[in-house]
């Protein structure tokens, strides 16, 4: 008999078009505009940032996808009696094939459980990785990790996977509120794999975000149209400029749009009127980058044991791998 395929949906339709509105509220009536980057992944948003991913400029994926293919082996040594992977922020699953069949060469690997807030990303992946990994369980969970943990499944040795740099679209906070949320959902000896950029020299950093071809520019305008098509706002997305800033105080990429004039933008279903001036800037992304000593440092704080750190030739990006103290 095959092992089981499951879909948990935690986190409705219902759910979703509600934290929308409450953070366009949120982010649109405060002192300084800003909305959370997770709104950019519709399908036509998920479509963009994989064309990005193609870019010259954008080195993170193809960086972290190479140090996860030269590094999978030593990963799963590390982690040879891992029962079961948790993928935070899962998407299309593309690079975890690498981690499951490391990890499955160790045999203690029983479960595959992704965990993403869409849905269609979600089926289309558990249907290709039980096609791919047979002897293995699948069970993805539709959920937002930054504020639904608790409702993970309980396992049997896990190692849980959060790739691509998603945490540095954290601010410090959030990041704190993570990693204690981690820490309650585990216990000790359980093991977290955490993906990171690595500060480098904003020359290299700020062009990923910015690209010559305008890819990036059309992807965050995309939060525009998400917003326009899911709350009835009438926002000109042709009307905001994109632009990527290194912060280096906070040591992170700033995304931004801004107003190219003055102008007034409605939200129908929030029955809400939010002014815009010229040149006034819209916060959409942050992506903090690390110093891995600093980051070790700050793992070490939030309660856990970092084990083994794996870093490209360049020291652009970072596969850390720490347990639960």
């Amino acid at each position: 008999m095959r092992p089981h395929v499951s879909i948990d949906i935690q986190l409705s339709e219902d759910d979703l078009a509600a934290a929308l509105r409450a953070d366009v509220l949120r982010g649109l009536t405060g002192s300084r505009k800003w909305l959370p980057s997770k709104w950019f992944y519709d399908a036509q948003g998920s479509k963009l940032f994989e064309a990005i991913a193609e870019l010259p400029e954008y080195y993170p994926t193809r960086t972290e996808r190479t140090l996860l293919r030269r590094s999978a082996d030593a990963i799963a040594s590390a982690a040879a009696d891992a029962g079961e992977l948790i993928e935070l922020g899962s998407g299309s699953s593309e690079k975890t094939r690498l981690l499951l069949t490391a990890l499955g060469a160790h045999k203690s690997l029983k479960s595959y459980l992704p965990q993403d807030v869409s849905e269609s990303a979600l089926r289309a992946a558990v249907t290709w990785i039980h096609e791919e990994y047979p002897e293995l369980a699948v069970h993805g969970v539709v959920s937002d990790f930054t504020s639904m943990l608790h409702t993970l499944p309980r396992g049997d040795r896990r190692i849980i996977a959060l790739l691509g740099g998603t945490l540095g679209n954290l601010v410090p906070e959030e990041r704190a509120d993570f990693y204690r949320c981690v820490h309650e959902v585990t216990e000790p000896g359980e093991q977290l794999l955490l993906g990171v950029g690595l500060v480098v020299d904003p020359a290299v950093m700020v062009p990923a975000y910015d690209d010559a071809a305008g890819v990036t520019a059309e992807f965050n305008r995309n939060i525009l149209h998400v917003v326009n098509q899911r709350l009835g706002a009438d926002f000109e997305p042709d009307r905001f400029a994109h632009i990527a800033v290194w912060d280096p105080d906070n040591e992170w990429i700033e995304m931004r749009l801004e107003a190219t004039a003055d102008m007034s933008v409605t939200v129908a279903e929030l029955d809400l009127v939010v002014e815009f001036a010229a040149g006034e800037q819209l916060r959409t992304e942050i992506s903090a980058k690390f110093r891995l000593t600093e980051f070790h440092r700050e793992l070490e704080t939030c309660g856990f044991q970092v084990q083994h750190s794996w870093t490209d030739s360049d020291d652009r990006f970072a596969l850390v791998l720490a347990c639960r103290g």
